[in-house]
């Protein structure tokens, strides 16, 4: 992304908290209501139920933050263990399901915008902040957010680092908009405490104005041992890459959801193994319609299928269900949707205001967004 796009992209996603401020509760006026978020805890396909009131169990359920940044990075550890990210430099976690949040920022980070965090367990986690040149950074932490290590502070005024993503416990990668034509992709290998760049001789070239969208730290995401796929857009074509090496080589396919403009493209990204995903995406402008906002993948990601019923609205944020082939949810400003059938056709669930979905083995689901909200699925 040049510096002018970035520049644009940074500052909608910074004055957008103010400008999606009309309240938007939980509702619970969806068809599925409480029989569907409910279903979380075992990723099975719900039955029908009636509509339910907002505290109706298995419903969005949320959780009192004691702020009011926006939290578009999130990493749910467990039920009861979950990490968030935002603005101002705010990092908060919570080891008792929601019930209690600690703000562990990063000292001297009030300044930074906080976009992603992965999470190993309770004491563990990376988190990066965005921007152009020496806003970038990652930090660790190994104490539950007691102390945090500056890992990386990108040197480069021309990266804008979006997302990051890990394989294990060990290795893992964060991407940046595109430098001198080719997307940026920093490698660790000691679990994100040092970070390298990694050779651009197997990154095909960027589309002209495309890059990334640090919109829920699902920009870039993986899948097994080696897998990683990198969201794009603003370009001609909403694109998703694939790397099946750890980010060495990388091939680029288009998706059918709309771009062809700065404010469009793929925002989200899960698989759920190597070869099946969904994509989501659409217009970030509330202005805007969105048509078209979910694709599938079955092969990795070399085709891409427009759901026959996507979401209604911009999505930025999509998880599989736990222990589920066929269930995700897909959460945006306007909304929670569900797919039962692996992305094909999708149902609004919620209409609360999130921007990031993440789920655990466990059996539950988180969401974040804007003023400080947090939520949690089931009882």
């Amino acid at each position: 992304m040049g510096r002018s796009r970035a520049t644009r992209v940074l500052r909608f996603l910074r004055t957008g908290e103010r400008a999606r401020t009309r309240s938007r509760g939980t509702t619970g006026t969806a068809v599925l209501a409480a029989a569907v978020l409910g279903a979380v805890a075992l990723g099975a396909a719900p039955a029908p139920a009636a509509d339910a009131a907002p505290d109706a169990p298995g419903a969005w359920r949320l959780t009192d933050t004691g702020t009011d940044a926006r939290f578009r990075g999130l990493s749910a550890v467990s039920r009861s263990t979950a990490w968030v990210a935002g603005s101002r430099g705010t990092v908060l976690r919570t080891t008792d399901g929601g019930a209690h949040w600690r703000n562990v920022s990063p000292p001297g980070a009030s300044g930074l915008e906080l976009r992603d965090i992965e999470a190993f367990d309770a004491r563990r986690a990376v988190a990066l902040a965005i921007g152009e040149g020496e806003d970038s950074r990652i930090f660790r932490t190994d104490d539950g957010g007691a102390t945090w290590t500056e890992a990386f502070r990108n040197p480069d005024p021309k990266a804008f680092y979006d997302c990051v993503t890990f394989f294990d416990h060990r290795n893992g990668l964060a991407m940046s908009d595109p430098v001198d034509g080719r997307y940026r992709i920093l490698s660790t290998g000691d679990g994100g405490r040092s970070w390298k760049v990694l050779p651009s001789a197997g990154m095909p070239a960027a589309q002209p104005g495309e890059a990334g969208f640090a919109a829920s730290g699902q920009c870039l995401v993986s899948a097994g041992r080696s897998d990683v796929w990198l969201a794009t857009g603003g370009g001609a074509t909403a694109r998703v890459l694939h790397s099946g090496d750890r980010g060495l080589t990388w091939t680029a396919h288009e998706t059918p959801i709309p771009a062809g403009d700065p404010a469009r493209g793929v925002f989200g990204l899960a698989f759920r193994d190597r070869a099946h995903g969904i994509a989501v995406g659409g217009d970030y402008r509330a202005d805007q319609a969105s048509p078209r906002a979910a694709a599938v993948t079955g092969d990795a990601g070399r085709s891409w299928t427009p759901s026959a019923e996507p979401p209604p609205a911009y999505r930025s944020g999509v998880a599989w269900l736990p222990h589920s082939r066929h269930a995700a949810l897909a959460v945006g400003p306007t909304g929670t949707d569900l797919t039962t059938d692996g992305g094909r056709t999708w149902r609004t669930v919620d209409t609360g205001s999130y921007d990031t979905v993440d789920c655990t083995r466990d059996g539950a689901c988180w969401a974040s967004g804007e003023k400080g909200r947090v939520a949690r699925s089931g009882r």
